[in-house]
């Protein structure tokens, strides 16, 4: 196959790459795969234009560069603009007061939370060696799992 064959048909390949990043893209929605699509549209105008095979790649390179560090910025911005800055998940948990329900036995036992709901929990390896009593005020620091890791905030409340 010769060069110039190659360089006949680069605009199925050119079409083929942006239709993939394309697909790519509706499942990812983060617009760098759609910065890759018009990349790959311009280096199939270049291949329609009769541009060679490194001049295509060029354009598609540098298009590409030039689409994700100016035009994907400000897509991202007015895509998460009035979004909900509500903690959610386990990011709603991280700092949140409870109150320890059953004694620790090895440092694992049951917490209630301010949300209302009961969790397993467990002190960090580091943290305190001394018996955490019922009624011991605590807060989330971090969940691993199904379950909450907690320090003490206070003394006991009940």
């Amino acid at each position: 196959m010769d060069s110039q064959t190659v360089i006949q048909f680069a605009w199925i390949v050119w079409l083929a790459l942006a239709l993939i990043f394309v697909v790519v893209e509706v499942f990812t929605l983060d617009f760098t795969f759609l910065m890759l699509a018009v990349g790959s549209v311009g280096g199939l105008l270049a291949s329609l234009f009769g541009a060679e095979w490194w001049a295509q790649i060029l354009v598609t390179a540098l298009l590409a560069l030039a689409l994700l560090f100016t035009v994907r910025p400000p897509l991202l911005r007015a895509l998460r603009k009035g979004g909900d800055p509500t903690p959610s998940n386990v990011e709603a948990l991280l700092g949140l007061p409870g109150t320890i329900t059953t004694a620790f036995v090895d440092g694992v036992g049951y917490v209630k939370l301010a949300n209302g709901e009961t969790w397993t929990a467990k002190v960090p390896p580091l943290g305190s060696d001394a018996a955490l009593p019922i009624g011991t005020k605590v807060t989330v620091v971090a969940i691993e799992g199904a379950t909450a890791v907690v320090e003490p905030t206070g003394k006991a409340g009940l």
